[in-house]
């Protein structure tokens, strides 16, 4: 049901702003009633159509609107051309609107993970967005949980964004999830990215980009190494071989325009880049770039939504993925090795 509209504001600056609220499912929330409110961006300008669209996932003790300010998307998208949809955790879930990552139902792709994608759905639809160009991010537990959404809907997303996300693993509980974001998922590294794969039967990539600063003392930065290793293991099993992956390693040093220095890693097949690591020193649990105001948000550069959206702004799912996600076969990556995909 739409709300209103609201002004133009710094986080929404000159399109439409727009509330809804989805009716929730069983499945979606384990009982009867309630809904999840979300939020749209949709750009000023003239043709709507095919617009690709970012889902945006907040983190704990966060509004959607909140992490709409914070990261600044509104205004990159009037700038690139894309629709920005921010879902907000409902507070009977958690009382710190945290996504809950951890939770055995939510990993296998109901309560809140089926929640999105039927918001994706509803929008992509109502709104005729290009499907093949659906992308989703999130900063700490919306960071988990993006990668929940793409990891169990690999047909509807074309690539993952994470800022200061934990690594996928086996916590099922709030307890075992925090010693994830303190330990990473050493022992369960590829367990956890294989048992995910194997319910997914055949394969297609997950492009990935994650970026983690490197005071973090929320979510440990030895998550970000944990974290590449499982998409380089997923790629791997669907069928790009790690000995085929070339590793393109960038520094940048700090200056007062672009912010502060950072080590960026890029994993490349044949010329597709699958997978952006990006380690930025002094940053703390905070989206780089962003507005300082909001919480969990940090002023100086690198601009994270701006990395994101160049990342994804490279990659879309195929058509035939949207119904089907077969691994490719050897004349496929063939051809990506030969630069021709």
């Amino acid at each position: 049901m739409l709300t209103g509209r609201q002004s133009a504001t710094a986080s929404q600056p000159a399109g439409q702003w727009l509330k809804f609220n989805h009716p929730l499912t069983v499945l979606e929330s384990g009982r009867s009633g309630g809904g999840m409110d979300y939020w749209l961006y949709l750009p000023q300008r003239a043709d709507m159509a095919r617009l690709p669209l970012v889902v945006m996932l907040h983190g704990c003790a966060q509004t959607a609107p909140q992490f709409a300010q914070s990261t600044g998307m509104n205004r990159l998208a009037d700038k690139e051309g894309f629709a920005v949809l921010y879902p907000q955790q409902i507070a009977r879930n958690h009382a710190g609107r945290c996504w809950r990552w951890y939770n055995p139902e939510v990993r296998e792709g109901e309560a809140e993970t089926a929640a999105i994608a039927s918001i994706i759905n509803q929008v992509a639809e109502r709104y005729a967005l290009d499907r093949s160009r659906i992308y989703i991010a999130g900063i700490s537990a919306g960071a988990a949980m993006a990668n929940i959404v793409a990891l169990t809907h690999p047909q509807l997303i074309a690539a993952v964004g994470m800022h200061s996300g934990v690594a996928f693993g086996a916590a099922q509980t709030p307890m075992e999830g925090y010693a994830l974001m303190q330990q990473g998922a050493e022992q369960d590294m590829h367990q956890a990215v294989r048992a995910a794969a194997s319910k997914m039967g055949q394969l297609p990539l997950m492009p990935a980009v994650l970026i983690h600063g490197r005071e973090d003392s929320i979510v440990h930065p030895v998550n970000l190494a944990h974290l590449a290793e499982q998409f380089r293991e997923l790629h791997h099993l669907a069928g790009y071989a790690r000995e085929n992956m070339t590793l393109k390693i960038t520094e940048k040093q700090a200056t007062r325009r672009s912010g502060r220095s950072y080590k960026n890693c890029e994993y490349y097949f044949g010329r597709k880049r699958l997978l952006q690591v990006c380690e930025i020193s002094e940053l703390g649990h905070a989206w780089s770039g962003g507005d300082a105001s909001v919480n969990f948000s940090d002023g100086c550069g690198p601009n994270a939504s701006r990395m994101m959206w160049e990342f994804f702004r490279r990659h879309h799912r195929a058509a035939e993925a949207l119904t089907s996600h077969p691994a490719p076969d050897v004349s496929e990556v063939e051809r990506i090795q030969a630069g021709l995909v």
